[in-house]
């Protein structure tokens, strides 16, 4: 079968690297669907393989894309015929940025027709790992504060409902005072404006004892801030690195005496059965079903051969929503 897909071959800037590349599908193995796409999100996490990462671990050249959703059209001879026709999360498999994507039928989640196209194409790579940090990483209980950055960040937005659900007190640092109301809106006790005043001071109002979690996905100076915030002893996950700017974790320790960890979907599913893995994604669908976390509309949507657009709108400052790309 025909297949055009969104590659690199080198490492470095994606709107110079990707490329889109037409090839032939190989057949699959017996535990193996074939999935064909319909929408994917561009997440940050997308992007940072193609810039060199995780060079260490990714072999080249590379289809690029983590998350999405598509018909199932074939399967192995393993598989249960049922699948034909269902639309999935067809994740943990290849690269999602391309026409068709192969993957175990174990890893692929079923969707219920009441989530939307759009909706579903977003679930895996921001929801799942929200929910995680919260409820595994950090087991975070009613009334804890949670101080986070990144609150220009489509996943703030989540972790601002999931506070609402599990009832902890969550406050936002953000550089664009356009997202404050928004963030509060969604559930956040608190969203600070970091772009000026003293942010130390701002967290410090109302919680100067500490705050008991910390969740980073900027590194550099926000990273040590938020560790700077925390009680002693209090609970650090780092999931990603916007600033560029690596944590020092012997700092973090041994200075501000908390106790840093990593989270990464990837390590997190390596290190849980197929078991677990769908049934910790069947409570984020149960929680989309049912409104109480609502996944934030798209702000544009490419057709896939128009990915040099929708990586340049990307990069565009105070975006409302994902750019999804559109394989239909």
């Amino acid at each position: 079968m025909n297949n055009v897909s969104l590659i690199y071959k080198e490492f470095g800037d994606p709107l110079q690297k990707l490329q889109l590349h037409a090839g032939e599908k190989l057949p699959l193995q017996p535990n193996e669907i074939l999935v064909k796409m319909i929408a994917s999100p561009i997440n940050p996490s997308d992007l940072l393989p193609i810039r060199g990462a995780y060079s260490h671990r990714i072999k080249l050249p590379a289809v690029a894309g983590y998350d999405g959703v598509g018909i199932v059209i074939d399967q192995g001879k393993d598989v249960s015929p049922s699948l034909i026709g269902k639309r999935v999360l067809p994740v943990r498999g290849e690269g999602t940025w391309q026409q068709y994507v192969t993957t175990k039928a174990d890893y692929a989640i079923e969707l219920p027709p009441s989530i939307s196209d759009n909706d579903a194409s977003q679930l895996y790579i921001n929801p799942l790992t929200a929910w995680l940090i919260c409820t595994e990483s950090l087991r975070v209980q009613p009334n804890e504060i949670v101080l986070m950055n990144g609150g220009g960040t489509s996943i703030a937005g989540l972790f601002a409902q999931i506070s609402k659900i599990l009832g902890f007190r969550l406050i936002v640092m953000t550089r664009n005072s356009r997202k404050i109301e928004k963030l509060q809106k969604l559930g956040a006790w608190r969203a600070i404006d970091a772009s000026k005043g003293s942010i130390y001071e701002k967290i410090s109002d109302g919680c100067d004892i500490g705050v008991d979690h910390a969740i980073d996905s900027v590194g550099g100076e926000s990273g040590e801030l938020l560790a700077r915030a925390l009680k002693p002893e209090g609970t650090f996950v780092s999931y990603g690195l916007l600033s560029g700017i690596p944590n020092d974790w012997r700092k973090l320790h041994d200075v501000y005496h908390v106790s840093p960890q990593l989270f990464a979907l990837r390590l997190w599913n390596e290190r849980h059965s197929v078991s677990e893995y769908r049934n910790r994604f069947s409570e984020v669908i149960k929680l989309v079903e049912s409104g109480r976390m609502v996944i934030n509309a798209p702000e544009k949507i490419y057709d896939f051969e128009d990915f040099y657009d929708a990586l340049k709108h990307y990069e565009q400052p105070g975006l409302n929503g994902k750019i999804l790309l559109n394989f239909a």
